[in-house]
């Protein structure tokens, strides 16, 4: 991947840049290159260089919707940005609900705008990036098998980008129960490994107990719920959305989170029966900055918690800005006149 990351898009004060879902759909990156970028933007957040604020959240009473605000700087590509994430129809099955996610990005040398996205696709990339970025740190040594739960839009890349970390992965396996999603998993791990396949399990405990690195992906109503009596000594469980039951997180021998302030807010669904969570061991950005331990031991059983930190939305969807404009995508909004 070319550095790029300090070069600044030109624009003005009275115009926006947007990028619409079909601009960015257009936009070839590697998964190499959507793993360094994320891996740059906790690397500066840990230098100290950026700024990653605690996420705002509404929700109604009745839990029908939930909406977030994100604001973060990098201080490496010197971009602020905001964004928002609203999902609609939480009571409801997946053909039913509506999300919408926009990312906006400011260039914080010359003060211009640079673009307001549709940050689904950075959604879709990033998250499973982290994980595999998580499964490369603190998977057991020699981790072979890693088994996938969910289908929806998280669950399709997890595979080739777990691959894309953990090359020596020779058993991939899968739990879902969506036709298409099952499909559209299988299609993105041939687009990116041609020679793999994944085995559909339907025993999730057999496979749990098999599993050396687990991602759970599933939606609310999924009826996965791994328990941490199935898995293995030294297996890693990281929790994306739904499919682990409270107790791989309270039974762990070790807890890493991405932010221990994020789990703190959507994590609630993991509590113990008096509504806690437990203390994390050590928060992520500095375990792969080197500075504290992830795995501290070839047995230990460790439940990692994967929450978007919008600093990584920001230095990614930058990079998509950047290759948007180099490509001549967007449309500009006279928005300011």
């Amino acid at each position: 991947m070319t550095d790029t990351a300090s070069a600044h898009i030109p624009g003005d004060d009275k115009h926006l840049r947007i990028l619409s879902t079909t601009d960015l759909a257009g936009i070839d990156i590697s998964l190499a290159d959507v793993v360094a970028t994320v891996e740059g933007a906790y690397r500066t957040l840990q230098a100290g260089r950026s700024d990653n604020p605690r996420k705002l959240t509404v929700k109604p009473q009745d839990g029908h919707s939930v909406s977030y605000a994100m604001l973060g700087r990098d201080g490496s590509r010197e971009v602020v940005a905001i964004k928002t994430s609203y999902k609609h129809g939480l009571d409801k099955g997946r053909e039913e609900q509506h999300y919408y996610t926009s990312l906006t990005l400011y260039d914080d040398v010359t003060g211009l705008p640079v673009a307001m996205m549709d940050c689904s696709r950075i959604g879709s990339l990033r998250t499973p990036a982290v994980s595999a970025l998580l499964a490369r740190e603190l998977a057991a040594p020699g981790a072979r098998t890693a088994l996938v739960i969910g289908t929806g839009t998280q669950g399709r890349l997890a595979l080739p980008f777990l691959l894309t970390t953990l090359p020596d992965l020779d058993r991939l396996l899968l739990s879902g129960t969506h036709p298409e999603g099952i499909a559209a998993v299988r299609e993105q791990l041939r687009t990116h490994f041609p020679d793999r396949d994944v085995e559909l399990v339907t025993d999730l405990r057999a496979a749990a107990a098999d599993a050396d690195v687990i991602v759970a992906t599933a939606g609310g109503h999924t009826p996965a719920a791994v328990e941490a009596s199935w898995l293995k000594p030294g297996a890693l469980s990281v929790l994306v959305g739904h499919g682990l039951a409270p107790s791989t997180l309270h039974e762990a021998d070790r807890v890493i989170a991405t932010s221990e302030a994020q789990m703190n807010v959507t994590g609630t669904d993991m509590a113990d029966a008096e509504g806690k969570l437990p203390a994390v061991d050590a928060e992520f950005p500095p375990v792969i900055a080197g500075v504290s331990s992830g795995r501290t031991g070839a047995g230990e059983r460790i439940f990692a918690y994967n929450s978007g930190l919008v600093v990584t939305d920001i230095a990614l969807g930058h990079r998509f800005a950047q290759l948007a404009l180099a490509q001549g995508l967007g449309t500009e909004v006279a928005l300011w006149q």
